[in-house]
């Protein structure tokens, strides 16, 4: 995600392009520190104590937002911004599942309001390579995401969960619930192009988009399985997040506890040491895991493990 070293050495170019005053080596420094900064590094990915990484991310992130003032169409530090704010509103602020209350309603509009943050950088970063592509996308979404190409996929991933974990925190925002369409687009685009992307993150992204469906559709729910089954492949099973997204996804609404059990402590029993690089994230979600199991009487209407399908 973002490297401390990194972090550092972008603030000593970042001061010396300030005080020379110079505009072009002040643009050099930008992009030479927006290179630095969106080719991130392992030690945030790996680190075992997410309080802490939540805690250093505000700074990471406005220190990207400063370099992209003066280098505002580097393409690999916009979408490297719209994936750290996506990622710290949902791994730090996202309230889901913790009720409403006065607190959790203003983490939900928190969280909304920095996945829309993340979103318009999303958007330019996009608008690089095609011409007013948030205005072209508003009114023909499949024309225009068919100009997008693999080299696209990174910023179509993170757009669409930018943009649907705003629709999730904002669903009294009736504007923002009739861009589910684009979101569903954008999504399916990435999975056209390149649907093996990071580990199975797209697969991951949609057992929960169509698990989100499988109430009213059978069809729905198998693709969300198959989904599921394919993220835990490409990942090799060391991922938390597709059992916990199927979890949440698809035991509850079949009110299945059995499997939502199971499904949890497959989640809780991945060693968190065996990819280091995915530590934090199984962190997460594990923590997201053990939070389910101990609210599980509120997610099932009765004690039965339900329907096995």
């Amino acid at each position: 995600m973002f490297r401390p070293a990194t972090t550092l050495l972008a603030l000593a170019m970042l001061g010396t392009a300030v005080l020379s005053g110079g505009c072009s080596l002040r643009t050099l420094a930008a992009n030479q520190i927006g290179n630095a900064l969106a080719s991130g590094g392992s030690t945030f990915t790996s680190d075992d104590d997410p309080e802490l990484v939540g805690a250093a991310l505000p700074f990471s992130l406005k220190l990207m937002e400063s370099v992209l003032a003066d280098s505002p169409h580097h393409e690999a530090l916009l979408v490297a911004t719209c994936r750290g704010f996506t990622q710290y509103a949902y791994g730090w602020v996202d309230p889901s599942g913790q009720g409403e209350g006065e607190t959790a309603l203003m983490a939900r509009e928190r969280t909304k309001r920095l996945s829309l943050r993340a979103r318009g950088y999303g958007l330019r970063a996009l608008s690089l390579s095609i011409p007013n592509f948030a205005i072209r996308l508003s009114s023909d979404p499949s024309a225009t995401l068919a100009l997008t190409r693999k080299r696209d996929v990174p910023a179509l991933y993170w757009l669409a969960a930018a943009w649907g974990l705003a629709i999730a925190n904002g669903k009294d925002d009736v504007d923002l619930l009739g861009d589910l369409p684009i979101v569903e687009a954008l999504i399916s685009r990435a999975a056209e192009l390149d649907p093996d992307f990071d580990g199975g993150a797209i697969h991951t992204f949609l057992i929960s988009y169509e698990g989100s469906r499988s109430t009213v559709s059978r069809d729905a729910a198998t693709r969300a399985r198959e989904h599921f089954l394919r993220a835990v492949e490409l990942s090799g099973g060391q991922l938390a997040s597709p059992y916990v997204a199927a979890a949440e996804s698809l035991a509850v609404p079949a009110q299945n506890r059995e499997e939502f059990t199971q499904l949890l402590e497959r989640a809780l029993a991945i060693d968190m040491n065996a990819r280091p690089e995915w530590r934090l994230q199984n962190l997460l979600a594990q923590r997201r895991a053990s939070w389910l199991l101990a609210h599980h009487d509120d997610l099932f209407m009765d004690s039965t493990t339900g329907n096995d399908r």
